[in-house]
């Protein structure tokens, strides 16, 4: 049997069994299953939290995924799941990067609340060796989500906080220099986290938990954040609303990407205006091999560069329970191959 088929029948056993955990499928909801998935993030409890992807520009077999541990600092996976740094360096909530080819190294950026700063890793694209360059001071209590975006040679990092607070912060992050300039905050109205910026359109995408998904015209002066889809409304975006990311075709297509929290389901909207959803998925559990099912994702992220094993991109989700809630949480690598195909996606050109 198709493993589409498989999933879609054990999500549907479960309903009928009546578990009380599992929550309801929507008419649209597809399912997939992950292909790898790595090793715990290091800590009992609430840890493992949110990826980045990193693609080898030497060789893509050798890309890495980046995650946070909230209780330790920054975990290092190879494609295969192997954990190959655990770098120690406080309370990471968030961590996204970019990655540049006029420099040596690429730029990665993490949520810290410990030291109440931006951080910052570099990436040698040479050694894959990930390195913390230094923090950078943010005035707000606790940053909370962070995302990355790069411009005209400049990095920046957008940090958003409990309190409904977004920050736009410009960084300079070279060998010699390490500091920040705040350059923009706007405030919504409740707790944020996930974001993702999508230069191509100058647009910045930002979750608020219990309210739903915005979008930003951050390079405008006075650009007020604007409501793309609200909790509860017809595509099946559910509180907490966690982690954003897209995948990027070219000439802005694509698609943006949400978790939905507390059922357990990733939203899928149209990059472009008026964003539009083609439907949501969820992962379910793979039994060849034995993978369990995704729950409860805070973070995630996508990139539609072909990798060995996921010739149309990879989406990364962290996952709370493996296999309880709470315990050995790790990240689980899906191919969008699977998820074009479950949802009946175009099949676009990446960028």
């Amino acid at each position: 049997m198709n493993r589409f088929l498989l999933a879609a029948s054990a999500a549907s056993l479960a309903l009928i069994a009546g578990c009380v955990s599992a929550p309801p499928v929507l008419e649209n909801q597809k399912f997939v299953t992950a292909a790898v998935e790595t090793a715990p993030a290091g800590s009992q409890g609430d840890s493992a939290d949110d990826p980045a992807i990193w693609v080898n520009p030497q060789d893509r077999a050798e890309s890495l995924v980046l995650g946070t541990n909230k209780q330790t600092g920054l975990v290092v996976y190879t494609l295969q799941g192997v954990l190959a740094k655990d770098l120690r360096i406080g309370r990471l909530n968030n961590v996204d990067l970019r990655q540049s080819t006029d420099r040596p190294y690429d730029v990665a950026v993490a949520s810290n609340d410990q030291a109440n700063a931006i951080s910052v890793f570099f990436i040698d694209r040479a050694t894959r060796e990930v390195s913390h360059r230094g923090d950078v001071p943010v005035s707000t209590i606790e940053p909370y989500g962070i995302c990355q975006g790069r411009e005209n040679g400049v990095d920046y990092a957008g940090v958003t906080y409990k309190d409904g607070t977004v920050e736009i912060w410009a960084l300079t992050a070279t060998a010699s220099e390490l500091g920040g300039t705040l350059v923009k905050t706007v405030k919504l109205e409740t707790q944020l986290e996930g974001c993702v910026f999508d230069e191509a359109q100058g647009l910045l995408f930002i979750g608020e938990e219990a309210r739903g998904l915005w979008k930003l015209a951050y390079r405008e002066d006075g650009a007020k954040p604007e409501l793309i889809d609200e909790v509860g409304d017809a595509a099946g975006l559910v509180a907490d609303v966690e982690g954003v990311s897209l995948w990027r075709g070219k000439d802005g297509a694509g698609w943006i990407v949400v978790s939905s929290q507390t059922h357990d389901r990733f939203v899928v909207y149209d990059r472009k205006a008026p964003h539009l959803s083609p439907g949501s998925f969820s992962v379910a559990e793979n039994f060849n091999p034995n993978i369990d099912n995704v729950t409860h994702t805070d973070g995630l992220d996508v990139n539609s560069g072909a990798l060995p094993g996921f010739p149309r991109g990879l989406f990364v989700a962290q996952d709370d329970g493996n296999p309880k809630k709470g315990q050995d949480q790790n990240f689980k690598l899906v191919s969008w191959a699977d998820i074009e195909a479950a949802l009946g996606l175009p099949v676009l050109e990446a960028e």
